[in-house]
């Protein structure tokens, strides 16, 4: 692991936009390692550390604009297997590259003149050698969310005498841009509709929880935690992937599920689990067996008001939009459904590799009356879950 701010203590202070220079930069096998060159408009503060599990080189800015680089100028090189870049939190700028093979940092260095250049020199070590020198540094705490006064009180089932809130969580977000087809971004795309959804709720007497407000990346963990800081009473994370697999299309509605219901389901979520991986997120030491036992225990009472409000989802939006995929209802192994204590579902909005699902995202009109299907669902299973709490009560 190594920790690099660039020009010290003065260069903490630059906040400033800096650009890449995609013609300046490159990855670069080399005798016994690799490199990395990165052309920047201007020095900005910056640090490089290492990820095990799988292996990953991650490197932090305040902040750099990725305008115009290209992928492949990283993943030609046999020390890269992929790159991704993006917003990670408000005022950082995340770069992850996936390495084939365990390699060390040696150096870093930011070069200063007209410009800037970061270079970092990678060494081959042993597996054994890399994974006990990864980790994220102490320095890591800007990646943290600021630690709150008091935890909020759990909170009973509603049962009529407050209003609902509603958690919407709109997938992916910053260095995690989702699927994107013709300009269109799953990221973009989502969070555009929960904001929507958001006005179309509140309206109707809900409160409302984002995850995410803007196009920064947000761990899955940390989606749950803010949903239930704020307090949720359900929780529905929005999406619109692409399939290269079939001819999908058409919304679905998901619950959580150790075997998915197909193998579509199964590739889906697999692809979610894996964006947190590649947005540089250490996952090292987040197994409980302790705690999964006691969550399972908890789903009892969640999986089937999570299943019930998945049924009134398609019902809401069968009798609103029309159409929906073959199979409205699905389930596969979500980590962001897994929380125990909120019931939650996974919406597929439609597939951005299909053109008709694409011209609807696009469309405000569908995308309205797509509101409106949520809106009526919720309705729908508040009503029905606030009469079985009250029962439950007596």
């Amino acid at each position: 692991m190594a920790l690099a701010w660039a020009g010290g203590a003065l260069a903490q202070g630059l906040t400033a936009l800096a650009r890449v220079d995609a013609g300046a930069s490159a990855v670069r096998d080399v005798p016994g390692g690799a490199e990395l060159v990165l052309g920047l408009s201007q020095p900005v503060p910056y640090r490089v550390f290492t990820l095990d599990a799988p292996r990953r080189l991650v490197l932090d800015f305040s902040e750099v604009a990725w305008d115009g680089l290209v992928a492949g100028r990283f993943d030609r090189a046999e020390a890269v297997l992929g790159v991704a870049v993006g917003a990670f939190r408000p005022g950082w700028s995340r770069m992850v590259l996936e390495l084939g093979r365990p390699l060390a940092v040696r150096g870093a260095e930011m070069q200063t003149g007209a410009g800037a250049v970061v270079r970092v020199t990678l060494q081959a070590v042993t597996p054994e050698a890399f994974a006990a020198g990864s980790g994220v540094p102490e320095s890591a705490l800007f990646a943290l969310p600021e630690p709150v006064a008091e935890l909020p009180q759990a909170r009973t089932r509603p049962t009529g005498d407050r209003p609902v809130v509603v958690a919407l969580d709109p997938g992916h977000g910053g260095i995690d841009p989702g699927a994107e087809r013709g300009g269109a971004v799953e990221a973009d795309l989502m969070l555009r509709f929960a904001r929507e959804l958001r006005e179309v709720l509140i309206r109707a007497g809900f409160e409302v929880v984002l995850t995410r407000e803007a196009d920064i990346f947000v761990p899955l963990e940390m989606r749950l935690s803010l949903a239930r800081a704020g307090g949720a009473d359900l929780f529905i994370s929005l999406h619109a992937d692409s399939l290269s697999e079939g001819r999908a299309s058409g919304a679905t509605v998901y619950t959580l599920a150790e075997t998915a219901s197909d193998i579509a389901s199964e590739k889906l979520a697999e692809r979610h689990d894996r964006a947190d991986l590649l947005a540089g997120i250490d996952l090292t030491d987040q197994d409980d067996v302790v705690a999964g036992v006691l969550m399972d225990m908890a789903r009892l009472e969640t999986a089937p008001r999570a299943d019930r409000l998945a049924d009134a989802l398609v019902a809401g939006l069968q009798s609103n939009v029309g159409r929906m995929h073959k199979r409205p209802r699905l389930e596969a192994s979500f980590s962001v459904l897994k929380a125990a204590d909120i019931p939650s579902v996974l919406l597929e909005l439609g597939f951005l590799s299909s053109d008709h699902d694409l011209e609807n995202l696009l469309s405000p009109d569908w995308r309205a009356r797509a509101a409106l299907g949520v809106r009526d669902a919720i309705r729908v299973w508040a009503a029905e879950d606030a009469a079985e709490a009250a029962l439950l009560r007596q």
